[in-house]
């Protein structure tokens, strides 16, 4: 039986037996294996009304997709997170995502309506 939580440490990886934030294992995750194709489109539901943009099939480890996720917000000048390898940022940003994307050299597709 693995540890979950110490009173030194805070929250414990499974994996590792580390602190979660020094965490050896989580930062080596592999993207899941997709079709080279990224995704964006614009979802509401589950979210009381508020739009927001969903950037998906971007094959970059964790740690990457976390600094672009970074830069993108800065260029939007919006928020945003990393849940599941899925890039959300706060409101409509199709427009404005894609050209950046194609610049960061991805293949980009607008999905949804």
């Amino acid at each position: 039986m693995s540890r979950v939580y110490s009173t030194d440490q805070g929250r414990i990886c499974p994996g590792c037996d580390q602190a979660i934030d020094q965490c050896r294992c989580s930062s080596d995750r592999a993207a899941p294996a997709g079709d080279g194709i990224v995704r964006i489109q614009r979802e509401t539901k589950g979210r009381k009304g508020k739009g927001v943009t969903l950037v998906t099939g971007i094959p970059l480890a964790e740690k990457e997709l976390k600094v672009l996720a970074k830069t993108l917000r800065q260029k939007l000048s919006t928020g945003g997170s990393v849940k599941d390898h899925v890039l959300e940022f706060q409101g409509d940003q199709r427009v404005a995502l894609k050209p950046l994307l194609e610049k960061e050299g991805f293949t980009v597709k607008l999905a949804g309506g």
